[in-house]
């Protein structure tokens, strides 16, 4: 787990909100609180589908920020900013076995992986992201986190958004 302050809260947000580059993560939760709390549950609602739409539309477990990102940047757009935001994203379940595979990691599995996280805070004017991992069994190999914290900083750094060490 690292803990990273964005040194550039604007252009951070326009990235977030307005643009594509993490579109491709699934929205576990997320809260937004302006004048009021809006809280957001990813999970998709299965019984809102029917069976077939399920599986032609390979609908999953959890919605795709692409999906939630216009609905959340209308939460926040406007003259105020708003008081705080807290977004929780995580890899999908595709993702996580390219990200095994790419970095040769072969002592855990996809199946062993519950989650690879990535959680976005602006509170009092700051903002931060912090990794997250989460496996379903105990070791004390900490290749995954180590490789999912690089991940993330180069995935920063490729959107051009500056971060430095909390």
């Amino acid at each position: 787990m690292i803990a990273l302050q964005i040194e550039d809260t604007k252009l951070f947000t326009r990235k977030l909100f307005l643009e594509t580059d993490l579109d491709d993560l699934l929205l576990k939760e997320a809260e937004v609180v302006t004048f009021n709390r809006f809280t957001i549950d990813g999970h998709i609602r299965r019984s809102f589908y029917q069976k077939e739409e399920l599986e032609q539309k390979n609908i999953g477990e959890f919605s795709s920020w692409k999906m939630l990102r216009p609905f959340c940047f209308s939460l926040i757009k406007g003259k105020k900013l708003p008081e705080s935001f807290q977004i929780v994203f995580m890899a999908e379940p595709e993702r996580v076995a390219a990200f095994l595979e790419s970095r040769q990691i072969a002592s855990i599995t996809q199946e062993q992986i519950q989650g690879l996280y990535l959680h976005i805070r602006y509170e009092e004017g700051r903002l931060s992201c912090v990794t997250g991992t989460s496996l379903a069994v105990f070791t004390l190999d900490k290749t995954v986190e180590t490789e999912w914290d690089g991940y993330v900083g180069r995935l920063l750094k490729e959107m051009g958004v500056a971060a430095a060490p909390y």
